[in-house]
């Protein structure tokens, strides 16, 4: 079995967590199965990195800017590598170029065209473990180009694609994916399983646990997602095609701080439900100031200092205590 496994920031910030990430792969790798790791930049590298740029340039050029920000992810990549030959198993880093992504696009918001990881088969075939780069590619001048805020995950679901992997699982600092954001409401529900189209607009909504782009690559290729912690053993959530009596009325709910909005996610979200969140938060004097309804979504904008009130008012109203 093929599996590639993606880990975030979070799971790499620090030697501990690094070696807890990297023991992950080892384990998997140990059990017989091909392994090959995408990886982004420790902790908050990218903001530091950013940071620095901008206290030289408040507008630094965006071939330049992507340049510097691709160091993050060489750092992490060469440092997991190093791990796991500390650990025992032979590894290699690769950069995206390396690695055979390619992207189109403007510096900073790159999409990813093709892929073409002949140096990961052969690293494969040689009983390395590949340690991949993500959120970068080269672009048609030969230049690095990054694939915007979440792109690693996009990295893996593509080169999980290309090399025919029989499993994509991602890495994070939360057990899967929940009904609302755990670290904001502790009574959120975890989910065993959601549909595509239910993760995808969670993820267009705001929802951090998924790129938007990497579910919708995800879902044009079949390719199931799993999403599991990298602190602590489960099964986590699995993101594939859910036939249509399986997915449940209401998947999740999200809040996006920029848009200032809290948005209800599932095949019965409508206006009807638009109409009782309304009525919900006036209940509780919480000004609406705007509605929005979409095939599988409603939203409503309101003051920035009710939106995690209003996302606590709507998830005990659609997922009460007990509901799974």
């Amino acid at each position: 079995m093929l599996i590639i496994q993606k880990f975030g920031g979070s799971s790499l910030a620090g030697a501990e967590a690094l070696r807890r990430a990297a023991q992950i792969s080892l384990r998997a790798a140990e059990a017989g199965n091909e392994v090959a790791v995408v990886v982004s930049a420790r902790g908050k590298s990218t903001d530091e990195l950013l940071a620095l740029a901008r206290e030289l340039s408040p507008e630094p050029p965006p071939r330049e800017l992507d340049a510097l920000l691709t160091t993050g992810e060489q750092q992490s990549a060469a440092l997991f590598a190093i791990e796991l030959e500390a650990l025992g198993h032979p590894a290699r880093s690769f950069t995206g170029w390396q690695a055979g992504l390619h992207a189109g696009g403007a510096h900073g918001d790159g999409r990813i065209e093709w892929v073409l990881p002949a140096r990961l088969r052969v690293a494969l075939r040689e009983g390395l473990i590949p340690v991949v780069t993500g959120f970068q590619a080269l672009d048609d001048e030969g230049d690095l180009i990054t694939l915007g805020r979440g792109g690693s995950d996009t990295s893996a679901v593509a080169l999980a694609a290309a090399l025919e992997a029989d499993r994509c699982e991602i890495y994070t600092d939360v057990s899967g994916i929940f009904t609302a954001d755990p670290r904001l409401l502790p009574e959120a529900l975890p989910l065993r399983e959601i549909d595509y189209e239910d993760m995808l607009l969670l993820a267009q909504a705001g929802s951090q646990v998924l790129h938007d782009r990497s579910v919708a690559l995800a879902r044009a290729m079949d390719l199931e997602i799993r999403l599991l912690s990298s602190f602590a053993p489960g099964e986590g959530t699995v993101v594939r095609h859910l036939p249509e009596e399986r997915r449940p009325a209401y998947a999740g709910l999200t809040r996006d701080k920029a848009a200032g909005t809290v948005t209800l996610v599932g095949r019965g979200a409508g206006a009807g439900e638009l109409t009782r969140l309304v009525l919900r938060l006036a209940d509780w004097n919480i000004p609406v100031l705007d509605g929005a309804v979409r095939e599988g979504a409603v939203s409503v904008t309101l003051p920035p200092e009710q939106l995690e009130p209003a996302l606590r008012l709507a998830h005990a109203e659609f997922f009460p205590a007990g509901q799974t």
